[in-house]
């Protein structure tokens, strides 16, 4: 992402830029070849925020759910598409491993993921919104890449994790009493608590885009049906296949939308011949302002 600049100079900030063969997607060109202000477009995460823009809308370039107010002679590039990709591979094939696709149902292979590109990336990209001044991006993205490092940690079998939980007998090596499905009922609790912490940040994109608000809507209820198939296992141990796979599903829509948050914050007018079109609540601040505008001109014919 192009550096911010203390003043709106044409030659510096494409933001201000007349050339329509490098039209900036914030840039709204109008009748006569003059040019109208705009948060942003269809390509919010690729807004170059300037002091003139001194209160930018939701999602407008540093993953940020509401108004906010840019940091001046910022020299870091925009971390968000990369926390939004990380997150959205790791789910990706942790939802297909869910819904049992091509009969798959270990999730080993997800141990690399988690620790490397889910873990570890993201945690770096949250780390680097900080640096950006971004709190929302910060918390987000930090704390998912937590989120797929202790996932790993369960996962690997040196930790020995779900085998602290319950006793086996020592002839079948299969679980026995009453405590088969203390693991089960320890990951739905840690998985609740995931759903909790994701419906606390789906609240504060209530005033964003459609499309940031249903990657966070999709991944809260994947959250609260993968904790369910857990809470609901059988004596013997099998948690909820239904609600397993159910989860798997709302899972892969959310790795989607991630993955489309992330093109719409990398593709510009540098490398994309079209628009990323992320949609606008009515009720939101650019909602309102489109309705205003939408008035004024008819109210002008």
């Amino acid at each position: 992402m192009a550096t911010t600049t203390a003043t709106a100079d044409p030659a510096l900030n494409k933001e201000y830029q007349q050339d329509t063969a490098v039209q900036d997607h914030a840039v709204e060109h109008g009748t006569n070849g003059a040019t109208n202000q705009r948060y942003y477009g269809g390509n919010p995460l690729a807004h170059t925020t300037t002091t003139e823009s001194a209160r930018l809308p939701a999602f407008g370039g540093e993953f940020q759910p509401g108004l906010y107010r840019p940091n001046d002679h910022r020299k870091f590039a925009n971390p968000a598409p990369l926390g939004l990709s990380a997150f959205a591979l790791t789910t990706f094939v942790l939802s297909l491993i869910n819904i049992q696709a091509r009969n798959v149902s270990e999730t080993n292979i997800m141990i690399s993921l988690a620790f490397g590109y889910g873990g570890f990336v993201q945690l770096c990209a949250g780390m680097w919104e900080v640096a950006v001044g971004n709190t929302f991006g910060a918390t987000a993205l930090s704390s998912y890449g937590g989120f797929w490092i202790s996932f790993a940690i369960i996962l690997t079998p040196s930790f020995n994790i779900a085998a602290g939980y319950s006793p086996k007998d020592a002839a079948t090596g299969k679980l026995t009493g009453h405590g088969v499905n203390d693991f089960n009922n320890a990951m739905g609790f840690f998985l609740l608590g995931w759903w909790i912490f994701t419906t606390i940040l789906l609240i504060c994109t209530l005033r964003s885009t459609v499309a940031f608000f249903m990657l966070f809507f999709t991944l809260d209820i994947a959250f609260l049906l993968l904790a369910i198939g857990h809470l609901q296992a059988d004596a013997a141990g099998k948690g909820n296949l239904a609600c397993q796979k159910a989860g798997g599903y709302f899972g892969l829509f959310a790795a989607l939308l991630a993955w489309y948050n992330a093109l719409a914050g990398i593709a510009d007018s540098s490398n994309s011949f079209f628009v990323i079109p992320v949609a606008h609540f009515p009720w939101s601040v650019k909602g309102r302002e489109e309705r205003t505008v939408i008035k004024s001109e008819r109210d002008t014919v």
